[in-house]
């Protein structure tokens, strides 16, 4: 069993790993019954919750970069504690949603605090895990996180079955706890002050990602193969139900093929991707292995529906195994690219643009591929192949204003 668990041994890392859980149990619960809560509890329309989610994560992108430069000036522990006691008082407050402007303030609020944290904890995995073994902390975070969201769903079907105002506000309540709970077991790590972190390289320039274009355009085609999430959660599921005839449990069997080969992959596959010039390499394999995978969810459309479920699952493990390359790799790139004293802002340029590449991804892929059939499988298919292809150039390019980095990108 202790193979099969994504916990790490005792010690820091499993601390984090634990309060990662925490929290993603109540994730887990709010992503699967928020809608609902929203909707039929609360009695927003549809349209709305879409709308205010839209607008609170647009404004959300604005605090990842001042956050995540913060915690390259202060304890990125600390700050994270502060963040997250303030995202359960958030939390909480969809208690008394009423409307949809006090759901929209709520909503903004929650996004801008979601988003700088995401800053945070990179900063914070990077000071506990330290240059070595930061890739391999976000890998382990990953699995974790994915369970403790399978977990928080499966909670989440006992309130959705009930469809009462009660069980509703317990699942709003017990979201809110889990930030409570994680934030404790954060203060069981030492504090990790700028002073204790690796010494700055004086040559570097400080905290500018925003202007660093090279890094920039290493992590704007990390964001282009990250329109993958999407393919998964809404593409694959209208495909197989209406393109190939699969009963909607197979939508479930899809996203559970996923979550479970995540939980039991991500930390194997993420070795080898802990500087920028291995990274690299991997992310050239997530995109052709992408690619491929794209090409098999195509196939599925000339296929009888049994043989084209089956085909489904396979090219869902394909999937799965870019996804985890991708995932590892655009890390280890983030991390690397950035100079040692702005590692929080450069990974809140780099989340800017991810969830950038996530609100763009529905309308695009929705388009392409559920109007555009087999082609535009294919269109995609060879978007992410070019992008992996292209990753090892444009590292290189962002190597060379690099001090000290190795150029050496095959």
């Amino acid at each position: 069993m202790r193979g099969l668990s994504p916990l790490p041994p005792p010690g820091r890392l499993r601390t984090l790993s634990l309060a990662t859980l925490a929290n993603t149990v109540g994730s887990g619960l709010w992503l699967t019954g928020a809608a609902l809560y929203l909707t039929r509890d609360v009695g927003l329309s549809a349209v709305q919750v879409g709308t205010g989610l839209s607008v609170a994560g647009l404004v959300g992108l604005t605090a990842s970069v001042p956050l995540g430069g913060l915690a390259d000036r202060r304890d990125p522990r600390t700050l994270r504690v502060v963040l997250q006691v303030l995202q359960a008082v958030v939390a909480a407050t969809y208690l008394v949603v009423d409307s949809f402007p006090v759901f929209l303030l709520v909503a903004v609020l929650e996004l801008l605090l979601a988003s700088g944290n995401l800053a945070v904890r990179a900063a914070l995995v990077a000071a506990v895990a330290g240059p070595q073994g930061r890739v391999h902390a976000f890998a382990t975070l990953r699995a974790v996180a994915n369970l403790g969201i399978a977990v928080g769903a499966g909670l989440a079907g006992f309130a959705l079955a009930a469809d009462t105002h009660l069980a509703y506000q317990i699942l709003v309540a017990g979201n809110a706890a889990t930030y409570l709970v994680s934030a404790a077991l954060l203060l069981r790590l030492p504090a990790f002050p700028p002073t204790l972190r690796p010494p700055t390289a004086a040559a570097l320039p400080r905290g500018r990602p925003l202007r660093d274009g090279r890094f920039l355009a290493v992590s704007g085609a990390s964001a282009v193969l990250l329109l993958h999430q999407t393919v998964l959660t809404l593409v694959v599921p209208l495909w197989a139900v209406t393109q190939i005839g699969a009963p909607p449990p197979v939508v479930s069997a899809v996203l559970l093929t996923n979550t479970l080969l995540t939980v039991l992959l991500a930390v194997r596959l993420s070795r080898g991707a802990d500087t920028a010039a291995p990274a690299a390499r991997q992310m050239r394999r997530a995109g052709l292995v992408l690619a491929a995978a794209m090409l098999l969810y195509a196939v599925t459309a000339s296929l009888p529906t049994t043989a084209a479920v089956g085909l489904l699952l396979v090219a869902t493990v394909v999937y799965t195994v870019g996804d985890l390359w991708h995932s590892t790799a655009g890390a280890g790139l983030a991390y690397d690219l950035a100079p040692p004293d702005a590692v929080g802002a450069y990974q809140g340029a780099d989340g800017m643009l991810a969830v950038l590449a996530r609100a763009a991804a529905p309308a695009l892929l929705t388009l392409v591929v559920l109007d555009g059939g087999v082609p535009g499988w294919l269109a995609v298919g060879g978007l992410f192949a070019v992008v992996g292809l292209a990753s090892p150039a444009l590292t290189r390019w962002a190597l060379a204003t690099r001090p000290g980095c190795s150029s050496m990108v095959a």
